[in-house]
């Protein structure tokens, strides 16, 4: 286990705060780590075309990557209130949209994917414009689509920008499945071995422990790569998506995943290592 492996993951708080361990060697790993940030769904590009050893992804993304990649249990985002938000300037509700522009914040995201599901329940018909997810608001806000997926921080900040939210894309899945919408996990290469998956999961979950036993001392770091600069909305962005599935998925993760892949037609096993 000593040679580098590349790890990828986003600039968010979340992702900021659980790999600050990992990323500062105030937990070790052997051999040491080559570390890329980018937005979600780069991420899950890098993923699909193998370019990186460990690598968070969207959790709908997954389904196409078990080929070559395993889930670990530590180090996603999961949970129950915690889902993407539909906004648009105006109230109304989905079916106000049909015909519409949706700025998405990446095909490959959960966010879309819920979105589809959404969408083909009420029988609506949309048309979706891809962003980065920092630019779905001001698209939003100029008129430039008619609603939008937000994502991150977006949920805290919307209504400070005068939009309003159609649709918790989260809560109608929670309503749906009485399961804990999962919106990301960590991917490893199968090809490294049940071994080092099993010792990156425990690298991550210490890393998880470690920012939670000192936060300040992770709070540079968050800042410096964080899209949103207020610290009250860091601070709320990370107590909401750094859960206790961010330690380990446990027993609903496990449904929660198995349902969210069966909704893409994926009959998958256990897509997560064992331990």
């Amino acid at each position: 286990m000593s040679a580098k492996l590349s790890l990828g993951y986003s600039s968010c708080p979340n992702d900021t705060f659980i790999f600050h361990g990992l990323a500062s060697g105030a937990v070790l790993w052997p051999g040491g780590l080559d570390i890329t940030h980018a937005d979600v769904e780069e991420l899950n590009g890098l993923a699909a075309s193998g370019l990186l050893d460990v690598v968070k992804v969207s959790a709908a993304a997954a389904v196409g990557i078990l080929d070559d990649y395993v889930l670990l249990r530590a180090g996603g985002a999961m949970g129950y209130g915690v889902g993407p938000i539909l906004v648009a300037r105006r109230a109304g509700g989905l079916a106000s949209l049909n015909g519409k522009t949706i700025a998405i914040p990446g095909r490959k995201t959960t966010a879309n994917m819920l979105l589809g599901l959404c969408c083909r329940e009420a029988g609506v018909s949309v048309t979706l414009k891809e962003m980065v997810f920092d630019e779905v608001m001001p698209a939003v806000i100029s008129g430039e689509v008619d609603a939008g997926v937000v994502i991150h921080e977006g949920r805290f900040t919307f209504e400070g920008f005068g939009l309003t939210r159609l649709l918790d894309l989260g809560a109608w899945w929670e309503g749906k499945t009485g399961l804990p919408i999962p919106l990301g996990a960590i991917a490893i290469r199968r090809s490294l071995g049940l071994d080092i998956a099993r010792a990156m999961n425990v690298a991550i979950r210490r890393s998880v422990l470690n920012a939670r036993k000192n936060p300040e001392g992770a709070w540079v770091y968050i800042k410096e790569h964080a899209q949103e600069m207020d610290d009250a909305v860091i601070r709320e962005h990370i107590e909401t998506f750094v859960t206790d599935y961010s330690l380990d998925i446990g027993e609903a993760g496990e449904k929660a995943v198995t349902r969210l892949f069966s909704e893409t037609g994926c009959s998958s096993a256990n897509p997560f290592i064992s331990v």
